[in-house]
C-alpha cells in the first residue's frame, strides 16, 4: 500500500541489499511496514546485540545478492566494521514527512497514513506547523475527493488480483484489500462496488473448494479442520480466541486498538455453509463436517474440542475452554479456547448495514477489551492465536422459506440442507439458488445456497447475514501472536 511503499522508497533500500534501518517510532511493530521489505526480497532481522548478530547473521551481510533488512533504534551499539556494510537511514514520521510537524500523525492507522502520503506527495506542502498540519489532514488528507481518489486506486488493484486469483493466498490478498476499501467506503460515505470480486470468488469456491483440505502453507491453516494442527504445531502452550462472526471487514477496525502488540496476519478459510454449528466445530475439533458427532448443533462442540487437544497430545488437565473477555486459565493449561460472541450478536442485530457494523466495531475496538485480554494471556505465557469461525456480509431479504420440507435447521438465512426433497428444483428457481457441490459435508443431503447478496429474510429488508460463500463471510482473519516477541 501507499505507506508502506512510501517508507521503502525513502530507504536505501531501493539500491542496496544491505541496509540498517533505525526504527525509532517503531513502525515495524506498530504499523507492519516490514511487510513491503520482505516482499522485494529482504530478511528481516531484528538487532538485539552485537554478539548475537554476528553469530547468526554475519554471514548474510557478507554475502553477495543476499538481501537483509536490520531493524534498530538509534540507541543500538552497532560496531563501524558493520556500519562500514549496511547502507541507515533513520524510519521516523519526522524523516518521512519533512514538511509536517507529525504529533497529529502519530496515531493513525495505515489507512489514514496511506492517505497522508497520497496527499503529501500530491499537494504543495512547505514547513507546516501544528495548526497547518493539522487543517492540513483535515481539508485535504481526509477530504472525499482524497479519499475517493485513493479508492480508485485500491480498486485498480483489486480488480487486478481478482482477474489473476488461482490459489488461497490471492484469495486472502483480496479479501483482505476489499475489507480496507469497504473500512474505507463505510467511514468516509463513499460507496465501494466490489460484488464481482465476491462473484469469481463464487465460482472459485464453487470449482476448488473440495481440494483447500490438501494444501500446505507456512502462514496458515488454510482451512478450519487445520487451524488445531497448525497452531499445536508452532506453538507449545497457547490460546485460541475465536471472534464468533468477525470478518476481515471487522478485524481491520479492531487491529487499530493493538498498537503496541506485534502479531503477525494471515487468513484462512471457514467452512460452508460458513455457519457457527459447521464451521466453529470443525475449527476447534479439527474435523472436516462429515466426520463431525453433530454438525448442525452446537452441544458438542467443547468435546469435540477437547477431544482434538488430546489427539494432538495434550492431556485432559492441561486444556482449558471458556467464554468471555475474562476468561483466565491456570498454569497447568497448556492449551485453552475462548469464544466470544460481541461480533456476532451486532451481526444479528445490525439494522444499518455495513455503516452500522462500522460503527458498531469501531465502538469495540476503542474499548480494547480483545486488545487486553490478549496482553494478559500473553503476559501468562501463552501464544495467542485471534480468528473466527465465519465471518458476515450484507443481504437483501428474498422473503422467508416456508414448506420446502427442510431436514436440517442450521439457523443459517443464506444456505438450506434438504433430504429426499422431490420439488428441489421449484425452490432452487423461485429462490435463484446454487446448488452446492457437497464439499465435505454429508453426502445423504442437498445443500442450496443464496447468491451473493441474498437471505432468506423479510422480503426487501437489508441485513447483515451469514452462511453463504461470499468473500466476507468465508475468508477469516488468523492472528498469530507469540508470548516471546511481546513479553520484553
Amino acid at each position: 500500500m501507499l505507506f508502506d511503499q512510501f517508507v521503502y522508497d525513502q530507504t536505501p533500500a531501493k539500491y542496496s541489499d544491505k541496509v540498517l534501518l533505525l526504527d525509532d517510532d517503531h513502525l515495524k511493530d506498530k504499523k507492519n511496514i516490514d511487510a513491503e521489505f520482505r516482499e522485494k526480497g529482504f530478511e528481516i532481522v531484528d538487532y538485539i546485540d552485537d554478539l548475537k548478530f554476528r553469530i547468526e547473521h554475519e554471514d548474510d551481510v557478507k554475502a553477495d545478492g543476499k538481501k537483509i533488512a536490520v531493524f534498530a533504534d538509534s540507541d543500538s551499539y552497532v560496531p563501524y566494521d558493520l556500519l562500514k556494510r549496511l547502507a541507515a537511514y533513520k524510519i521516523t514520521l519526522q524523516n518521512l514527512f519533512l514538511d509536517l510537524q507529525v504529533d497529529p500523525l502519530r496515531g493513525m492507522d495505515k489507512t489514514r497514513l496511506d492517505l497522508v502520503v497520497q496527499a503529501y506527495t500530491t499537494a504543495f506542502v512547505k514547513k507546516f506547523n501544528k495548526a497547518r498540519t493539522e487543517e492540513f489532514i483535515e481539508k485535504q488528507v481526509l477530504s472525499t475527493e482524497n479519499v475517493k481518489s485513493y479508492l480508485e486506486k485500491l480498486e485498480s488493484q483489486l480488480r487486478s488480483i481478482v482477474s489473476e486469483a488461482k490459489t488461497p493466498q490471492d484469495w486472502f490478498a483480496t479479501a483482505e484489500l476489499k475489507a480496507k476499501m469497504e473500512v474505507l467506503g463505510s467511514r468516509y460515505e463513499v460507496l465501494c462496488d466490489t460484488d464481482y470480486a465476491n462473484d469469481a470468488f463464487r465460482d472459485y469456491c464453487m470449482e476448488e473448494f473440495g481440494t483447500l483440505s490438501t494444501k500446505l502453507d507456512r502462514e496458515s491453516p488454510i482451512i478450519v479442520s487445520r487451524a488445531m494442527e497448525f497452531m499445536k504445531e508452532h506453538s507449545d502452550r497457547f490460546v485460541v480466541i475465536v471472534m464468533d462472526g468477525m470478518s476481515e471487514f471487522d478485524w481491520n477496525i479492531i487491529a487499530e486498538s493493538f498498537t503496541g502488540i506485534q502479531y503477525r496476519k494471515s487468513s484462512m478459510m471457514a467452512m460452508i455453509p460458513s455457519t457457527t454449528s459447521v464451521s466453529r466445530q470443525c475449527l476447534l475439533g479439527g474435523k472436516l463436517p462429515q466426520k463431525l458427532e453433530s454438525p448442525w448443533k452446537q452441544d458438542k462442540e467443547k468435546k469435540e474440542f477437547i477431544s482434538c487437544a488430546m489427539e494432538l497430545g495434550f492431556q485432559e488437565n492441561q486444556i482449558g475452554y471458556e467464554r468471555g473477555y475474562e476468561a483466565d486459565f491456570n498454569s497447568a493449561i497448556r492449551c485453552g479456547a475462548i469464544i466470544i460472541m460481541d461480533v456476532d450478536e451486532m451481526v444479528h442485530s445490525q439494522k444499518q448495514g455495513r455503516t452500522g457494523m462500522a460503527q458498531d466495531i469501531t465502538l469495540l475496538s476503542k474499548q480494547g477489551k480483545l486488545a487486553g485480554l490478549t496482553s494478559r494471556l500473553l503476559k501468562k505465557g501463552f501464544d495467542v492465536y485471534i480468528t473466527a469461525d465465519h465471518g458476515n456480509t450484507a443481504c437483501t431479504g428474498l422473503g422467508h422459506v416456508t414448506g420446502t420440507g427442510v431436514e436440517v435447521e442450521t439457523k443459517s438465512r443464506r444456505f438450506l440442507v434438504l433430504k429426499d426433497f422431490a420439488d428441489k428444483d421449484k425452490v432452487k428457481e423461485k429462490y435463484d439458488l446454487l446448488e452446492y457441490p457437497k464439499y465435505y459435508l454429508p453426502k445423504e443431503y442437498d445443500y442450496l445456497i443464496c447468491d451473493s447478496r441474498n437471505s432468506f429474510d423479510v422480503k426487501g429488508e437489508e441485513v447483515m447475514s451469514h452462511g453463504g460463500i461470499t468473500l466476507d463471510e468465508v475468508v477469516v482473519p488468523f492472528i498469530k501472536i507469540k508470548a516471546v516477541e511481546n513479553n520484553g
